[in-house]
């Protein structure tokens, strides 16, 4: 759909930037910003918010392959 918008000069000047280090066009920099937020409103209006996250991975000597090793060591805990 095609719209007509009135933004700050300095707004549309950083989203120029962005579309053409990116290659994108300004309208799809638009849109998906106006996604983005949308989408965090809509989360912190519901609640739910990002979920947190933690640097990890798996224990020395873990093998995802070996459900039997698995258990034992889910057990072991």
């Amino acid at each position: 759909m095609r719209t007509t918008l009135t933004i700050d000069d300095e707004l549309y000047r950083l989203t120029k930037e962005v579309a053409a280090r990116t290659g994108r066009s300004v309208g799809s920099v638009v849109e998906e910003a106006l996604r983005a937020a949308l989408l965090r409103r809509e989360a912190t209006a519901t609640g739910v918010g990002p979920l947190p996250t933690s640097p990890g991975g798996l224990r020395p000597g873990v093998d995802l392959d070996d459900s039997a090793a698995l258990l034992d060591l889910m057990e072991s805990r």
